[in-house]
């Protein structure tokens, strides 16, 4: 229970605030009223009802393709020469004939052997391809052979180079009309005799055809090549689909319905994702609370503190993240490390390191604009590393120059990401932008740091969380319960302080909290304020009690300082790990001295009543306390402490417990424990360290 219920709290609570994160809102709109909100696409989708309107209109949008024939423009071409060449050559031979004939014989008439026009185009019917004589009438020819051969052979160039060029262009059955008048305007503007115009004008019908063909597939492959660059409709997450006071047309209203934003069209899947993500985060927090359930080191304390960080952290983004979008982006300002560095002083350092990339992870739904199917991540990346860096930095609570430094750290390493984003974009670089967001970011680790210390008195009282401020709080020589020792016992304040050294330098050797043993340290053998005359420490020039009573009823006295102890630190609602160690500092150990004392008397004296209650030492911290406390006593006892006799009480005291099994239920293991008696052995030969011996001043004046 103590691992399920609170990660199933805060799953169930981050549930609650991301669901508007991946549900859009939902209207319900009729078609041709008028919008009353501006409403944007949640996701982005391919309008493919547009698309294909679009791929339609492409394709119809294609004229059709034609092949131009060749041949056939060379045909027609060919038999304009071929008409024009016969004309040439027949009149050319008529005239020649005729010219030799006159020589010969002057006294004949010229007539009488000359061709007449209709003997040369009867010829021409006999000479001329039967295409052309089919379709060519024999008053063409009539014309064609009466002009002036000059003036003929202008006309023809002038025919064949229109001819060329409109047949090159293509003659299609549909523009074969307009072919023929742009021929027949060629030959009227140019510069011939009417009677060559009126010829050439009778050519036309027979020398435009069609030539160009429609082709199948040409026309097909454009077709397919136009639906092929038709760019797909897409609705991009965040368009603006209709604006305030625009009238909803069948179009839009389409584009409404595709993209989810009608009433009817309610959808459950971006729940369920929400839900597979969250049983994610649950199950991490359910490891992690399980692995430290598992090394005992678990409580509710720890369990509620996670709990309501948890919620307050995720609750600053929620509420930042209403006011934030794509112009403001003010996630940049949102204090995030405040609930990883209050983690890190008041549970765990590994825990918050978790908690961070939950918290990022949460941060990048967050601060998606509340736009489905999207996730923000530079928010991501900027919680990860604000928070991590935070983590990192803050290596010691109990120093606030350590606390301002992990701001300033903070702050550059925010100003670094925020640049980062700024110089990966292709946007405009814009300097006030800039400037504004940096002291967003700078705001946010001052923030974060301002609110953790704001903070932890708070779970520090409430959940009697211990923190290394506290415990600085409390080790604060005028605090009452200290002073209370210092003047009622102060032997037990000197030798506490003593075990207060001992016990934080072994704790740093193996890596355990010293300034925690250092406190409890101080506060172990507060039970012996109330008798404590019964405590050798404080028996100064007078006898000691023990001598007037049984060795039973002197275990007793010795044995209720713990007891005692421990009750009047929870009267004073100290912290629970220091009153641990004040129970826990002599485990079961035996009052060794009044045992044997009562044994003597009493051979079978039960040892129980000689014992302490316990329980054995349960933390590293209160096995270090319980070796350092019985360690500085029995050395302060020696006449002489050379640093043989040191190592060798050390060794003793370490091992009889060990023998006596104080420390079966501590997690120290025995290269600690090495380690812990190396420590301690080193920090005793410092403190007991020999002195010169000075000789008094009667031997000064007798050496004189």
């Amino acid at each position: 229970m103590m691992v399920v219920v609170p990660s199933l709290v805060i799953g169930v609570f981050l549930f609650l605030f991301m669901l508007n994160n991946v549900y859009s809102q939902t209207y319900e709109i009729e078609r041709f009223n008028r919008s009353k909100d501006t409403i944007r696409s949640p996701i982005t989708i391919e309008n493919e009802t547009e698309t294909e309107r679009k791929t339609r209109e492409s394709v119809q949008s294609v004229e059709d393709r034609y092949t131009i024939k060749e041949d056939i423009t060379e045909d027609q071409i060919d038999y304009i020469d071929e008409i024009f060449d016969a004309i040439n050559s027949l009149t050319k031979d008529n005239n020649k004939s005729t010219s030799e004939k006159d020589t010969k014989d002057d006294s004949k008439n010229d007539t009488d052997d000359k061709l007449s026009n209709e003997e040369i185009v009867s010829k021409l019917d006999d000479i001329l391809s039967d295409e052309i004589t089919n379709n060519i009438n024999d008053v063409v020819f009539m014309q064609l052979v009466g002009l002036d051969s000059d003036e003929r052979e202008q006309g023809k160039k002038i025919f064949t180079d229109t001819l060329q060029k409109v047949l090159d262009n293509g003659v299609r059955i549909e523009n074969i009309s307009s072919a023929k008048e742009e021929v027949q305007s060629s030959i009227k503007y140019a510069t011939l005799d009417q009677e060559t115009k009126d010829a050439l004008e009778e050519l036309v019908d027979f020398a435009v055809v069609e030539n160009s063909i429609f082709d199948v597939e040409k026309t097909m492959q454009a077709r397919n090549d136009a639906a092929k660059d038709v760019n797909p409709v897409i609705i991009s997450s965040g368009d603006i689909i209709v604006r305030e006071g625009q009238i909803i047309t069948n179009e839009i209203y389409d584009e409404l319905k595709l993209v989810g934003l009608l009433q009817q069209e309610k959808n459950i899947l971006p729940g369920l994702g929400l839900i597979i993500f969250i049983l994610f985060i649950c199950a991490t927090i359910m490891y992690e609370l399980n692995r430290l359930y598992e090394r005992e080191k678990l409580d509710y304390r720890i369990v509620w503190t996670i709990v309501i960080i948890s919620l307050l952290n995720v609750t600053i983004m929620k509420i930042a993240s209403i006011y934030t979008d794509q112009l403001n982006q003010l996630f940049f300002i949102v204090p995030a490390a405040t609930g990883v560095l209050l983690l890190k002083l008041l549970t765990f350092e590994r825990f918050s390191m978790i908690m961070a990339i939950i918290y990022a992870v949460t941060g990048s739904i967050l601060f998606n604009g509340q736009i489905p199917g999207s996730l923000n991540m530079e928010a991501c990346i900027y919680f990860l590393f604000f928070q991590l860096t935070g983590i990192i930095l803050l290596r010691n609570g109990k120093d606030r120059m350590q606390i301002m430094k992990t701001a300033f750290g903070m702050a550059i390493s925010n100003v670094m990401i925020i640049t980062m984003f700024i110089l990966l974009s292709f946007e405009k670089f814009d300097s006030t932008e800039y400037l504004t967001h940096t002291a967003f970011g700078i705001s946010a680790a001052v923030l974060s740091t301002i609110l953790t210390v704001g903070v932890m008195p708070f779970f520090e009282t409430g959940f009697g969380m211990l923190s290394d401020h506290k415990l600085l709080m409390i080790a604060n020589p005028n605090q009452p319960l200290l002073r209370k020792i210092l003047t009622e016992a102060p032997g037990t304040y000197h030798h506490s302080v003593m075990v207060a050294n001992l016990s934080e330098a072994a704790c740093e050797a193996v890596g355990a909290n010293g300034l925690l043993a250092r406190v409890g340290a101080y506060y172990h053998d507060i039970g012996k304020t109330f008798r404590p005359h019964y405590f050798i420490e404080n028996q100064l020039a007078i006898r000691n009690p023990h001598d007037f009573i049984t060795p039973e009823k002197s275990a007793a006295i010795i044995i209720s300082h713990v007891t005692e102890g421990v009750k009047y630190l929870k009267e004073h609602r100290l912290p629970k790990e220091i009153i641990d160690i004040a129970e826990q500092h002599h485990g079961t150990s035996l009052v060794g001295y009044f045992y044997h004392m009562a044994k003597q008397e009493n051979p079978n004296i039960d040892e129980a009543l000689f014992r302490y209650p316990g329980p054995k030492p349960l933390t590293k911290e209160a096995g270090i306390i319980s070796i350092c406390d019985s360690v500085e006593a029995a050395v302060r006892s020696l006449k002489e402490p050379s640093p043989e006799k040191i190592d060798e009480i050390v060794s003793s005291i370490v091992n009889n417990k060990m023998m006596d099994g104080q420390f079966s239920e501590t997690p120290l293991t025995l290269k600690e424990l090495g380690e812990v008696k190396e420590t301690v052995c080193e920090a005793l030969k410092g403190i007991f360290h020999s002195r010169i011996q000075y000789p008094d001043k009667e031997e000064t004046t007798d050496a004189n």
